[in-house]
């Protein structure tokens, strides 16, 4: 076993074990104020180092991306156990769609404040629910998934804008639009829609990711982000270190659907401004600007997964030999960052997200997140999946 094998399956072990609810308890306060029934199968979120104690940060989007975590690895590792740990997660996101009257689909996934949901987290949850099917051959998990696009369609979709409104309250039966933290956006995330039209056949689902991914190209600034669009701050020139990964590389899937070109060379702007962002050693920081210059601490390992997700995603379109070196430059940042001999038994395998700046005592400034091992084993997986495979990758461009 090599090293990035060994480093996957520590991660796997960490997202199946300590970082997943199996008492029902919620996770931290923040978790016991979003009120939901069921927390088995969700993933910790947030990490505060001095208490030793976890906290939740939108526990549905994170936890359906550990879904598509686990089921990327059981095919890459041919361990098809992990299936049944993203059962375990998929249940927890099952187990709170509204299922009757005008919300019925909707799945409450509040991030930073409960009560608030975010259309972007409801989208990130469901590409691991269709995945999830495809492995099993349950569809459940797929037919969850499609009833949520459903809402989204019907409730949350702005159609001639190509973009959805963003922040809804459950309690009161509307969208928030002039809520701090809202911001009508397009958002193409893991090209679900287009995802859920291979599924359901509702043509308006198709509609819907083509006229997003319009809005895109229309709205791409810098080339391979989108700054003017939350949580990119456009004043101070601040961008999302996953930002470019959510927009940008569904345009892949958009390019393979339609054969338009225009979408290839918007995932290779992404993957591009990815090779930019990339410090030496494979890091990245949180508050990448636009001309690529960063502070000195607030890393984002998720970031440099998400890259290297990036990278593979490139090379297996267009067999470029220099994304290899990037795909390996990336990885090897999260794998030493990987908490191999914690003090806390709890962390062994978790990826450390971000160094802190420090706050003038003596705290180790270590922020621990659950996304940066659950993009690391998603990236992990595409690379252990390609060195098995046999052949050569396609070379359309």
């Amino acid at each position: 076993m090599n090293d990035l094998e060994n480093s996957l399956h520590l991660a796997l072990e960490w997202l199946s074990g300590p970082g997943m609810v199996k008492d029902n308890r919620p996770v931290g306060k923040l978790g016991e104020a979003m009120g939901y029934a069921r927390w088995n199968g969700a993933i910790r979120g947030e990490y505060l180092s001095p208490q030793r104690v976890w906290d939740s940060y939108c526990p549905v989007w994170h936890t359906g991306q550990a879904v598509k975590a686990f089921v990327m690895a059981a095919e890459a590792l041919e361990e098809p156990v992990l299936l049944d740990h993203a059962a375990e997660a998929a249940e927890f996101i099952l187990a709170m769609q509204f299922d009757k009257g005008i919300d019925a689909g909707l799945i409450p996934a509040y991030e930073a404040e409960p009560g608030k949901v975010n259309t972007s987290a409801i989208l990130e949850a469901l590409d691991g629910l269709f995945m999830l099917s495809d492995a099993t051959g349950n569809e459940r998990y797929a037919a969850c998934a499609v009833k949520a696009l459903e809402w989204i369609a019907r409730r949350a979709w702005l159609p001639g804008q190509g973009k959805f409104v963003d922040i809804y309250s459950p309690g009161m039966g509307k969208f928030l639009e002039h809520d701090h933290a809202c911001q009508n956006r397009p958002l193409l995330d893991d090209a679900v829609f287009l995802k859920g039209w291979r599924r359901s056949g509702n043509p308006g689902f198709r509609q819907i990711a083509l006229e997003t991914a319009e809005t895109l190209l229309r709205d791409e600034n810098p080339p391979g982000n989108w700054i003017k669009y939350i949580p990119c701050d456009k004043n101070s020139g601040k961008i999302h270190p996953r930002h470019a990964y959510w927009w940008g590389n569904p345009m892949l899937d958009l390019y393979r659907e339609t054969g338009d070109e225009r979408f290839f060379a918007a995932f290779r702007r992404a993957a591009d401004w990815y090779r930019e962002a990339l410090r030496t050693d494979g890091g990245l920081f949180r508050d990448t600007t636009a001309d690529f210059s960063s502070p000195s601490f607030g890393h984002a390992a998720s970031g440099s997964a998400c890259a290297a997700v990036m990278f593979e995603n490139l090379y297996a379109e267009t067999g470029d030999a220099s994304l290899l070196s990037l795909i390996d430059k990336a990885e090897n940042f999260c794998m030493n960052m990987q908490l191999t001999r914690p003090e806390d038994p709890s962390l062994k395998g978790a990826i450390l997200e971000k160094v802190c700046f420090p706050d003038g005592s003596d705290t180790i400034p270590f922020l621990v997140r659950d996304l940066g091992t659950i993009f690391f084993i998603q990236a992990a997986s595409l690379t252990c999946k390609r060195k098995k495979k046999k052949g050569t990758p396609h070379e359309n461009h």
